[in-house]
């Protein structure tokens, strides 16, 4: 069963992330079952524009700690959602954590409602936001970005918006979403493709000089000691040993 669902009206696809009971945590078959719905969107002339959106209170819990994808499949589905000859936006109206603001970054687009929330929470469990900083780190505030890395607090829809993560938020989501659907909707499909590619040109050299470098180093640390004990402490609800 596809933890991805389908649905278009007017040139514009959804794909929604159905895994609610898992608050759509990256699990190996999600991002599978994500990049083969994105893979045949790309190869659909009548798509226009792809919407990522989700089930449940959570967009993303970021990577599932008990079925992870591997690094390299994650790094691809990122790159992929850069790379799309489509725009790819990102609507959001619940909590976002971790790996699932990769998937938020490397949208052209992102919106969300003004109750969704945030938090880079790698480090609290023991690893670093490698693979996700590929999209990221062209396209946020470098000041914001590593007080929020380095410390894991959780940060508001203003906030993201403010430093980057997102392009916009409103307590309705779809109101801030109608506008930008419209203007896609009204772009020739060609001009969309060779304008996406203009502005994704940096963040695609970042994937091409760095993916290869940054997926060792994630395969490195959820192999790590502090890693394993990141991980246990968070299934088993608790602080981890090094908290002070």
């Amino acid at each position: 069963m596809t933890a991805i669902g389908r649905a278009r009206a007017r040139g514009v696809a959804t794909l929604t992330l159905d895994a609610p009971h898992h608050r759509n945590a990256l699990s190996a078959a999600l991002v599978a079952d994500l990049a083969a719905a994105l893979a045949d969107c790309a190869g659909d002339d009548g798509v226009r524009a792809v919407v990522l959106t989700h089930t449940g209170t959570a967009f993303s819990a970021g990577a599932d700690l008990r079925d992870p994808p591997e690094p390299g499949a994650l790094a691809a589905l990122l790159r992929q959602i850069v790379a799309l000859p489509r725009p790819v936006i990102a609507r959001v109206t619940g909590h976002t954590r971790a790996g699932g603001l990769g998937l938020v970054a490397a949208c052209d687009i992102a919106v969300a409602a003004t109750a969704a929330t945030f938090a880079f929470t790698e480090v609290r469990i023991g690893v670093a936001p490698a693979l996700i900083s590929l999209p990221l780190l062209p396209r946020t505030d470098p000041r914001a970005l590593a007080r929020h890395c380095l410390t894991g607090e959780r940060f508001d829809a203003a906030e993201a918006t403010r430093m980057g993560l997102l392009t916009a938020c409103g307590d309705d989501v779809d109101a801030v979403l109608e506008p930008v659907l419209d203007g896609v909707r009204r772009a020739s499909p060609r001009a969309l493709a060779a304008t996406k590619r203009l502005l994704t040109a940096r963040v695609l050299e970042s994937f091409d000089r760095d993916a290869d470098g940054l997926t060792a180093l994630s395969a490195r640390l959820f192999s790590s000691a502090d890693a394993r004990e990141g991980m246990t402490a968070f299934l088993e609800r608790r602080d981890p040993e090094w908290v002070v």
